[in-house]
């Protein structure tokens, strides 16, 4: 079984995966990134790592003797002029600098092609582990009626038309009218912005109306950058007023499946996988 050295940022899914080859005896090694990833990441082993510390990065994926590498979890864009990059992160900055310029997804190709090139393979989150995805269909109890099916395609619609232009992953929207987009600031903090809109545009906890959609970019590096779904989507959609939540199935991450769907169902919202465009 191929060793796999875990790039860990953020957020619940590092731990979930990095609990998982534990679980499945996979060999693992994590590096943790400096400022992003938690303290449960410290019960495995590891090092921590600067963002512009390649070399250091790199060099330490080896002497575990791992073949692959996997890059999961919340990591904020960063002020490229406050990295303190080591000789090798100093020579890959330049092509880092350009490629943030085109977009995140740039970027993150950018990235990926690095590891590459050192001669790792990249696995996605959803690869080590499967299941991971959101399937087709509804995931618990509660499925949307013809409205509400309306609402889903006029938020894919939304959302994919601002992943075209690479500026997020998700949309809002209720009874044909789109109330917000995703940028930089992340689907939980738009849920949040969806929550202080008009009452007469957006339903409430009580009359529950609108629909998040996520959809994957155009052209997207899958394996760094799915869009994600969990409990603590399930949570602000439900205190956004939001009837359900829809994605592509296959191309959403689902953390914490029982959880989500548990509070899902608790909360009388909708799950659902539609096939991916």
């Amino acid at each position: 079984m191929v060793k796999l050295g875990l790039i860990a940022g953020g957020g619940a899914l590092p731990v979930s995966l990095a609990a998982h080859c534990r679980a499945v005896g996979r060999p693992l090694f994590v590096l943790r990134l400096k400022g992003f990833a938690g303290p449960d990441l410290q019960a495995f082993d590891g090092v921590d790592v600067g963002l512009a510390e390649l070399g250091k990065g790199i060099d330490a994926l080896r002497r575990a003797v791992c073949g692959a590498i996997c890059l999961a979890g919340v990591v904020d864009r960063p002020d490229l002029a406050s990295l303190k990059p080591d000789l090798r992160g100093l020579k890959a900055l330049p092509g880092a600098i350009g490629a943030a310029r085109k977009g995140d997804d740039a970027l993150l190709s950018f990235l990926v092609a690095e590891f590459e090139a050192e001669g790792f393979a990249v696995e996605g989150a959803h690869e080590v582990m499967r299941g991971l995805t959101l399937g087709e269909g509804p995931l618990g109890r509660h499925e949307p009626g013809p409205a509400h099916l309306a609402d889903v395609g006029r938020a894919l619609e939304a959302a994919r038309a601002v992943g075209r232009l690479d500026i997020g992953q998700g949309a809002v929207a209720c009874e044909g009218l789109v109330l917000a987009v995703e940028a930089q600031e992340g689907t939980d903090a738009m849920l949040r912005r969806v929550a202080t809109l008009p009452l007469a545009i957006r339903g409430t906890p009580q009359r529950p109306r609108g629909v998040l959609a996520k959809a994957s970019k155009p052209g997207q590096e899958l394996r760094v950058d799915l869009p994600t779904v969990g409990p603590e989507t399930v949570r602000r959609a439900a205190e956004a007023g939001l009837a359900g939540i829809a994605g592509e199935a296959g191309q959403i991450l689902l953390l914490d499946r029982d959880e989500t769907r548990r509070l899902a169902d608790e909360a009388g919202l909708f799950v659902l996988g539609v096939p991916p465009a």
